[in-house]
């Protein structure tokens, strides 16, 4: 059964917390590697990486010195450091390593130990493979791991849901960008099997196509370059996003955003909204993080005079966005509200759209 990013990060501390290693199985592009730095973040914990793909015998274990009548191993630096300090071991790209590698690999899974160096009782070991149960698996040239390599690891399936790639990625992409998947959410990723040679999108490659667009100025002025938008996103997205994306970026309008609502009241702006743009407008309100805190009076009485012109289902999704702050404040603020152009207060007016 795969599980979710947000499920992972609530059960791996558990496994940690007893030392045991971790296995992450899933597509390619998927973010299994910020997911060890972030859990690596908020342990305090630095990380090795080695990709476990490119290492040799000699990388896994070291060069013999002699000592007398006899010779020693002397390990590597990154393992030295994982025994002497405790760190995030992050081993990628397992099932792509040479078999001898990963029977080394075994000892250190099994017994925290390698060649006689024994890892610090703190270090945690961590790995990310692109084989598994999920689908499409078989697309992907990767050694199959038997159910000895496998009982030494815990196991995680992930399978992250759009959700945990537009609350990651809301302050690390362009608002144009984000938008797009919030909007076309089909196009975030490929699922199933691939044709040979054809590009196609990830998570990773949209994060990609951002950071080359913004370096490059296209996306704060993106009318008039719709070419040149279209011809990069076909080489990092491919041609079906390249061509949606393209399309969404001629007819992108920047001029609602989160502040034109809260703080400065362009409720006119969305006149002439469909229902799908005030739905992900509101996914832009609450993925912006600023209902969390407690609204000014201003902000209270803008948001109450937009939501009075949403459609009841709509109003009903903003409302309960806004009740799910830890802080009750705002909901209350708001009850209490009234709205000019309707004649009553939002808690009125929540009465109407229920009845």
């Amino acid at each position: 059964m795969a599980v979710d990013f947000a499920t992972f990060s609530l059960v791996v501390p558990h496994v940690a917390n007893c030392g045991k290693p971790v296995l992450l199985r899933g597509r390619h592009g998927i973010g299994k590697s910020e997911l060890v730095y972030q859990f690596a973040r908020e342990r305090g914990q630095p990380v090795i990486e080695r990709r476990a793909s490119q290492m040799t015998e000699g990388d896994l274990m070291g060069l013999p010195s002699i000592t007398g009548e006899s010779t020693r191993w002397n390990a590597p630096d990154w393992l030295k450091q994982a025994c002497d300090e405790p760190v995030i071991l992050f081993l990628d790209e397992v099932d792509r390593a040479v078999i001898e590698v990963r029977q080394g690999i075994f000892e250190l899974t099994d017994s925290r130990k390698l060649n006689g160096w024994h890892l610090h009782p703190e270090t945690l070991i961590f790995a990310a493979v692109n084989g598994g149960e999920h689908e499409g698996a078989s697309s992907y040239q990767v050694g199959e791991m038997d159910p000895a390599e496998l009982d030494r690891w815990t196991v995680f399936d992930v399978e992250p849901s759009v959700e945990d790639w537009l609350t990651w990625s809301k302050n690390k992409v362009d608002g144009l960008v984000w938008d797009f998947i919030n909007q076309n959410r089909q196009h975030l990723e490929h699922i199933g099997d691939y044709e040979p040679n054809k590009v196609y999108p990830s998570r990773r490659s949209w994060v990609r196509l951002d950071e080359c667009l913004s370096l490059a100025g296209l996306l704060e002025e993106s009318k008039g370059h719709g070419d040149v938008i279209f011809n990069l996103a076909c080489a990092f997205v491919g041609f079906e996003g390249a061509v949606s994306f393209k399309d969404f970026s001629d007819n992108y309008d920047r001029q609602v955003t989160v502040e034109d609502i809260l703080d400065h009241g362009k409720v006119e702006a969305t006149s002439t909204f469909s229902i799908t743009d005030h739905l992900a407008l509101i996914e832009k309100i609450s993925a912006s993080g600023v209902l969390e805190n407690r609204l000014a009076p201003n902000q209270i009485q803008n948001l109450a005079n937009y939501m009075v012109t949403l459609p009841s289902e709509h109003f009903m999704t903003l409302f309960a966005e806004v009740g799910k702050a830890a802080d009750s404040s705002n909901i209350i603020d708001l009850n209490d509200t009234t709205v000019a152009s309707v004649g009553r207060t939002i808690q009125e007016h929540l009465v109407e759209v229920l009845g």
